[in-house]
């Protein structure tokens, strides 16, 4: 799978969505740091809120494939400004979440994302499945799974003193 970073406004549901697309068992927790274990990199909300932090979102866009700005549909307002997404080098899709919430506005919503750059737009539900397999499907790639697992399983036979078989990532 290609490594995708979800950036949004805090509560806005990335957490959700990220348990969600790794069959994780749905359960709040605030995002307290930057989480890339895996395939996919969640953000706090308050690097896409604050300017002052708002730089390491392009540190963090540089190690995914694809950018995944994520609005939810109950939003009253966009964080983000016009035609933002030109500015990146990846491949930048757009989420809508909480599309079964009872407020929700999932069609602002889309207008919104479109406005920023956005060509491929996801409306999902996290509690409904709505939309999930389509954004895996999206991130698949030839390969089953992310090389950060195979690197990661490498480096801990590494630290155990076995020597490590690291594949060698460059471009040619």
């Amino acid at each position: 799978m290609r490594r995708m970073l979800l950036i949004g406004r805090s509560e806005c549901g990335k957490t959700t969505l990220k348990q969600v697309l790794r069959g994780e068992r749905i359960t709040y927790k605030k995002t307290q740091y930057v989480s890339q274990y895996d395939c996919i990199i969640d953000m706090p909300g308050e690097y896409a809120e604050n300017i002052d932090l708002s730089h390491a979102i392009d540190l963090y866009a540089a190690e995914s494939d694809v950018v995944a700005i994520v609005l939810s549909a109950t939003e009253p307002y966009s964080l983000y400004p016009p035609n933002v997404t030109p500015l990146g080098n990846r491949d930048e899709i757009g989420i809508v979440t909480k599309i079964d919430h009872f407020a929700a506005d999932p069609k602002q919503a889309e207008e919104w994302l479109r406005l920023t750059g956005c060509k491929k737009i996801f409306h999902t539900s996290s509690y409904t499945g709505e939309g999930i397999e389509e954004i895996l499907e999206f991130l698949k790639e030839e390969h089953e799974k992310c090389p950060v697992t195979d690197v990661m399983k490498e480096l801990h036979k590494e630290s155990f003193k076995n020597q490590a078989n690291l594949k060698r990532y460059h471009l040619q």
